[in-house]
């Protein structure tokens, strides 16, 4: 989902459709050179959020946004950097309610580090790792079912992410839900991020995933991909009107 990204303009780890001998992935370009270091989220979070339990990626509920902007806060000592810091998540947040991505765990964001002369410079790291997106667990015959029945919108309100709302929820919200609700409590945060969905339409979704391979992927999965983002685009641009 690099490609979504740039379109929106949101920084992202540069990725590349790859192949080793008969295994298919993507191959990510490393981020964390030049001398920086990836500090993860859930080191952050144990830093600076009380009682936070940095091991494990899944149903982490003190995973919150309201805790990741508190760790934010602790780690950039300059307003300025902290409001950057913040506004950089609040993206990432948005580009995982256009793609459906529901793995957005305490591994999968965090802060790039590099030392210097007078002390430590940090910046978020750009987005990485979108591979539970675009309803990837599903088999065509499931896209198909969605797609004749007209229910990508209930199949995308019914999906589980990884940011929590509060630390008592038994579930996280879904990645439109979150977003929702972030928009309403923070809107002056999330401003920025709505306005670059001006640089996504339904034609730019359907060219973006034309450029996939045929082999790579079914017309079904295809179909389903523009379906969902195209739901979730039109959602979430209700919030900026």
């Amino acid at each position: 989902m690099a490609e979504v990204a740039s379109l929106l303009g949101i920084r992202h780890a540069n990725v590349e459709l790859a192949q080793f001998q008969d295994d298919r992935g993507t191959a990510t370009e490393s981020f964390a050179r030049d001398g920086r270091e990836l500090h993860h989220g859930n080191q952050i979070l144990e830093a600076s959020v009380c009682g936070y339990h940095p091991a494990g990626s899944f149903r982490q509920s003190s995973h919150t946004l309201e805790n990741a902007w508190k760790a934010i806060d602790v780690a950039f000592t300059k307003p300025g950097a902290v409001r950057r810091a913040q506004r950089a998540m609040a993206e990432y947040v948005i580009l995982d309610a256009v793609t459906g991505n529901t793995d957005r765990h305490h591994e999968n964001w965090g802060i790039l580090r590099r030392r210097t002369g007078s002390g430590w410079r940090q910046v978020m790291a750009p987005s990485f790792d979108h591979a539970s997106s675009l309803g990837r667990e599903l088999q065509d015959a499931a896209r198909r079912r969605i797609l004749t029945g007209d229910r990508i919108g209930v199949y995308s309100e019914r999906a589980r992410g990884a940011i929590y709302w509060t630390e008592d929820d038994p579930h996280a919200p879904g990645p439109l839900e979150l977003v929702r609700r972030a928009v309403d409590r923070h809107p002056a945060v999330f401003e920025a991020a709505l306005t670059k969905l001006d640089n996504l339409d339904d034609d730019s979704i359907g060219a973006v995933v034309g450029r996939v391979p045929e082999d790579w992927m079914s017309p079904a999965a295809r179909a389903f991909a523009v379906a969902l983002m195209c739901y979730n685009l039109d959602e979430l641009k209700k919030l900026n009107r």
